[in-house]
């Protein structure tokens, strides 16, 4: 069968990757176009470079987050929305798969719905948390989603939208990364880096994530580094990303370093870690490294989110993990609490061994909640079998 599939950031592009290895693991006919990023690339090369299909356009020249950032792309968005839509009905694919990014994919969902191609999306929107009015679309343009979060099924199921829920694809990438095998003494001879205590950084895969992160965190990096001559910070350097982002915010630092490529490496190794809300909280989590979550954006996103999260005051955390647990296993600071002096004592306190460890067990509970391995490629044989049952 013919598979088009859409990614439009870097977790799409790993949560790509899986589905995609699943794809050709069941269906030995797959053929795979695709928007995505290296890792959907390198998967489409082990598996068809000869044949058709493989990379459209890559991620990092459509990624944009925020209203701030939608308004100054609109041409961009555009452009790319028109380009997707003429290779889509050239392709003719027998299913457009959705991954993630709402605000490009359900404009294509309409498209492809309306022009007689089915439509799976895979992680879907998180419309219980926000924007629940894409429930209509979703509805109306969407054959059928298919879940990663055992906490979004009670409200699709509410919603009568038809799913499926097959486990959680971070497993799969988690436990089966090489970094997980590696010695510490090897990743810190690979990356050139003396041993000692890290603290990591994971400031986003976006230029505004990055630009709203890296002050705060490195303040907190000067603070604690000098107090303590042993103590390091490593910053993950985004796939998306080049290290001219990160330099303003490294010069005259001599204990932060910058890692790209390696961010399980880099999680594994350090003794907890700064991060932006998003996969990599959970990745963190299924990792074992103790951590907080820092979130913020501009005062107009701000404005509109506190707006709109008036109405749906059920949701009580924006990481992933605590909201598999429904509880906070580990601290969250956002918007105004997001401050050198908060995020400084909250360091202070992931090096502490009772406080590590009770947020160690909270994540044995996030894991046993999104259950075992092989995700990817049950969700892969899900969607070949729910193609069958349509021809």
């Amino acid at each position: 069968m013919k598979y088009y599939l859409i990614a439009g950031e870097a977790s799409g592009d790993l949560h790509g990757s899986n589905l995609m290895k699943g794809l050709y693991a069941v269906d030995a006919d797959a053929t795979i176009r695709f928007w995505g990023g290296g890792m959907m690339l390198d998967v489409w090369k082990a598996n068809q470079e000869s044949g058709e299909g493989g990379l459209v356009k890559d991620y990092r020249e459509t990624a944009v987050m925020g209203i701030t950032d939608v308004l100054k792309s609109l041409g961009k968005i555009s452009r790319n929305l028109k380009t997707c839509k003429k290779d889509l009905l050239e392709w003719k694919p027998d299913v457009l798969i959705l991954i993630d990014y709402p605000g490009f994919n359900l404009k294509m969902a309409k498209f492809a719905h309306e022009h007689g191609i089915r439509v799976f999306y895979y992680i879907a929107p998180k419309v219980w948390a926000s924007r629940e009015s894409r429930v209509r679309k979703i509805k109306r343009y969407v054959d059928k989603l298919f879940l990663i979060f055992p906490f979004e099924i009670p409200y699709f199921t509410r919603k009568e939208i038809p799913f499926e829920y097959r486990g959680n694809p971070l497993i799969d990438a988690v436990d089966g990364s090489p970094a997980m095998k590696e010695s510490r003494e090897a990743f810190f001879a690979k990356h050139d880096l003396q041993s000692g205590r890290y603290v990591a950084v994971l400031a986003g895969s976006r230029k505004g994530e990055i630009s709203r992160m890296m002050p705060v965190c490195m303040e907190v990096a000067d603070r604690l580094c000098a107090q303590d001559p042993d103590l390091h910070f490593i910053v993950a350097g985004a796939p998306a990303r080049e290290a001219e982002d990160y330099s303003v915010y490294l010069e005259g630092r001599p204990r932060v370093h910058l890692v790209f490529g390696d961010t399980y490496g880099v999680l594994r190794n350090a003794e907890c870690a700064i991060i932006n809300s998003g996969t990599a909280s959970l990745e963190a989590a299924l990792i074992g490294t103790p951590q907080v979550v820092c979130w913020s954006t501009t005062a107009l996103t701000a404005f509109v989110g506190r707006h709109i999260f008036k109405v749906l005051d059920h949701i009580k955390y924006i990481s992933l993990g605590n909201l598999i647990a429904d509880r906070l296993i580990f601290k969250e600071l956002i918007q105004e609490d997001f401050t050198a002096e908060k995020v400084e004592t909250e360091v202070r306190l992931l090096m502490e061994k009772d406080y590590r460890n009770q947020m160690l067990k909270g994540y044995a509970e996030i894991r046993e909640t999104l259950g075992g391995s092989g995700a990817s490629q049950a969700v892969a044989k899900a969607m070949m079998e729910e193609l069958r049952k349509g021809k």
